[in-house]
């Protein structure tokens, strides 16, 4: 494996930590060295990670490999997505204005809110009564 042309990135997303690795090559992608048609079987998660390929006309022109732990499969997808275009950003900053645009640039920073003592949950409350 030649070190110039991989580009590395870690994406993020709620719990889901993504290192991805980019090198040109003719558009394979594998999550946890499996296909991702294997690893993700729901279409719409499979189309979250494609988004900044797709978007920058670049579907083809890579193959990526990835390493995702934590999180269910929209967090996951959520993270790979990141991962990819941080690591397509490295590969050609030309590419950040239009990832930027998308909103892809930035980590989705929302994770679940804590459930707090004498408390149903984050927000929800046991009923109250008066009598």
């Amino acid at each position: 494996m030649e070190k110039e042309n991989v580009y590395y990135a870690t994406g993020k997303r709620k719990s889901a930590i993504a290192r991805t690795w980019l090198k040109p090559g003719n558009g394979e992608i594998i999550v946890n060295s499996r296909p991702v048609d294997d690893y993700f079987k729901i279409e719409s998660v499979k189309a979250i990670l494609l988004q900044p390929l797709v978007l920058t006309n670049t579907l083809g022109s890579f193959d990526i490999k990835t390493r995702v732990a934590g999180g269910g499969f929209s967090g996951q997808a959520g993270a790979i997505r990141h991962g990819i275009t941080r690591a397509l950003i490295s590969a050609n900053p030309d590419l950040r204005p239009i990832l930027k645009k998308a909103g892809f640039v930035r980590r989705d920073s929302r994770v679940k809110e804590r459930k707090k003592y004498g408390q149903k949950g984050a927000r929800a409350r046991f009923q109250f009564s008066k009598r």
